[in-house]
C-alpha cells in the first residue's frame, strides 16, 4: 500500500470519528436554563429561499434585518429563519434549536447576538449555537421565578433602546432585559399607569429622536398607540383603531402609524392626524435612507393577493410598483433596506424580492 493511500485511509477514519462525535453531541447534553444545540444541522442551503417545512401560500416572510457583518436575516411564519450571505440561504428550523418555526420578530443586540421572537418564546444565536431563553426574574427572596406560563408565549416584537435595554412584546406581557436579568415592565412601581394598560400583544416598537418609547398594540389587547416618556404610559386611538401593525419615523420627525382596520395616521408637533391624502396604499412599513416612505399596499378582499402592488412616497408624489414591474402577486408583510440601498420585500407564500432601484428580482422558489 502506498504512502498516499495510507494517508487517505487515516484521514477517512479521522473524519468518520469526528462525524459521529458531532452527531452524538446533538442528542445528548446537560440540561441548563438556556437550552443549547451543540451543533447546528443546517436544515438546508440553497441559492434561493426554499421552503422545506410544508407550509402553504398563507405563510409569509414576516420580518428581516441586516446584521453588523452584512448578513441578511429573514423570519417566516412557518419556515423558520433564513440567513443570506450574498450567495447562499441557510435555513434554521426547530432542528437547529429554534423553539418554533414561526418567527414574528428579529433583533441584533449591541453585542452582535441575534434574537428570534418565535411563536413559542425567544431564542438567541451567538454565532455558533441557538439558545432558548426563558423569561425569568428574581423575587424578593432572590429565588429565580419563571414568568412563562404553560401556554405558548408568542414574541411579537423586540427592540433595544439607546440605553441598551431590550424590550419584548409578547402575548402574555411586556418584558425588559438589561443584559443580565429580565423584568416585567408593569412591575415597576415608579411608572404611572392611570389607564390600567395591560401591555399584552405589543406588535411593534419605536424609540423616537426625543427618546420617547412608542408601542403598537395588537389584537385581543387592542390598546392602540402607547407612549412611554420614562415616567408615564398612556394610550391613544387617533383613528379608532386599537390594532397597530407598523410604525416608522421619517426624516423630519413625523411618526407614521399603520392601523389594521382604519388606515394610517401621523404624529407631528405633539398631535395625531389621520392620513387621508392617499388611500389604497396599505400601511407604512419602511423609511429608507433617502427619506422615502414605503407602503405595503392593500390585500385584495377574500384573497392573499396584493391589490395593485406597493407604493413609495418621497414627500410630494407616490410611485406605484406592481406585478407589471416584476413584483410578485402576493401581499407584502415586511421590508428592509440593505447597506447597498436595495429594498428587500417579504410577501405571502414566503416570497422574497429585491428591488435595486430599477428592477425587481425574485429570491424565493
Amino acid at each position: 500500500m502506498t504512502i498516499r493511500k495510507i494517508r487517505n485511509r487515516i484521514l477517512s477514519i479521522l473524519l468518520t470519528i469526528i462525524f459521529f462525535s458531532s452527531c452524538s453531541g446533538q442528542t445528548t447534553g446537560e440540561q441548563r436554563s438556556e437550552a443549547f444545540v451543540e451543533q447546528l444541522s443546517f436544515t438546508s442551503k440553497n441559492v434561493k429561499l426554499t421552503k422545506t417545512q410544508g407550509t402553504t401560500e398563507h405563510q409569509n416572510v414576516h420580518c428581516s434585518l441586516q446584521d453588523k457583518d452584512g448578513n441578511l436575516w429573514f423570519g417566516t411564519s412557518g419556515e423558520g429563519v433564513y440567513r443570506y450571505d450574498g450567495n447562499v440561504f441557510t435555513q434554521f428550523t426547530e432542528k437547529d434549536g429554534l423553539s418554533n418555526n414561526s418567527i414574528w420578530s428579529i433583533l441584533e443586540d449591541k453585542s452582535g447576538n441575534i434574537w428570534f421572537g418565535t411563536d413559542d418564546g425567544v431564542c438567541r444565536y451567538n454565532g455558533k449555537t441557538i439558545s432558548k431563553i426563558p423569561f425569568t426574574t428574581s423575587n424578593a427572596s432572590g429565588i429565580g421565578t419563571s414568568l412563562q406560563q404553560l401556554l405558548k408565549n408568542s414574541v411579537w416584537s423586540m427592540m433595544q433602546d439607546k440605553s441598551g435595554i431590550i424590550w419584548f412584546g409578547t402575548t402574555q406581557d411586556l418584558y425588559c432585559y438589561n443584559g443580565k436579568s429580565f423584568s416585567r415592565f408593569l412591575d415597576n412601581d415608579n411608572i404611572s399607569n392611570n389607564q390600567n394598560l395591560q401591555l399584552k400583544w405589543i406588535q411593534c416598537f419605536l424609540e423616537d429622536c426625543n427618546g420617547i418609547i412608542w408601542m403598537g398594540s395588537g389584537p385581543i389587547a387592542s390598546e392602540g398607540v402607547i407612549q412611554f416618556d420614562g415616567k408615564m404610559i398612556k394610550s391613544s386611538k387617533p383613528n379608532g383603531d386599537g390594532w397597530i401593525r407598523y410604525m416608522v419615523e421619517d426624516k423630519i420627525g413625523q411618526i407614521w402609524f399603520g392601523g389594521r382596520n382604519h388606515g394610517n395616521f401621523i404624529f407631528k408637533d405633539k398631535g395625531f392626524t389621520n392620513y387621508t391624502q392617499k388611500t389604497g396604499i396599505g400601511n407604512p412599513v419602511l423609511v429608507d435612507k433617502s427619506g422615502k416612505v414605503w407602503f405595503s399596499g392593500e390585500e385584495r378582499t377574500g384573497t392573499i393577493d396584493s391589490e395593485g402592488g406597493i407604493w413609495c412616497y418621497d414627500g410630494k408624489t407616490f410611485e406605484n410598483f406592481s406585478t407589471q414591474k416584476g413584483l410578485g402577486k402576493y401581499s407584502v408583510w415586511s421590508m428592509l433596506e440593505d447597506r447597498n440601498g436595495n429594498i428587500w420585500i417579504g410577501t405571502r407564500n414566503c416570497g422574497l424580492y429585491r428591488y435595486n432601484g430599477q428592477t425587481f428580482q425574485s429570491f424565493s422558489e
